[in-house]
């Protein structure tokens, strides 16, 4: 069960568990998105997105 909001340091091949904690919230969605799910981010803006539709959204956003 999803509990506790963990705060992540995002690298480029893994991420730092800074506090320790359940999920993360989508940056584009506001999603919860278990640890052991956790796949697309981003390192320059340090920040999780749900899935790789989430993870373009936003590069489409920075784009424009």
């Amino acid at each position: 069960m999803i509990k506790k909001l963990a705060k992540i340091k995002y690298l480029p091949n893994n991420f730092q568990i800074i506090e320790t904690g359940d999920y993360v919230e989508c940056a584009v969605s506001g999603k919860k998105i278990n640890l052991k799910e956790l796949t697309y981010w981003s390192v320059e803006l340090q920040e999780p997105y749900f899935s790789y539709k989430e993870a373009n959204k936003k590069r489409e956003i920075l784009n424009k």
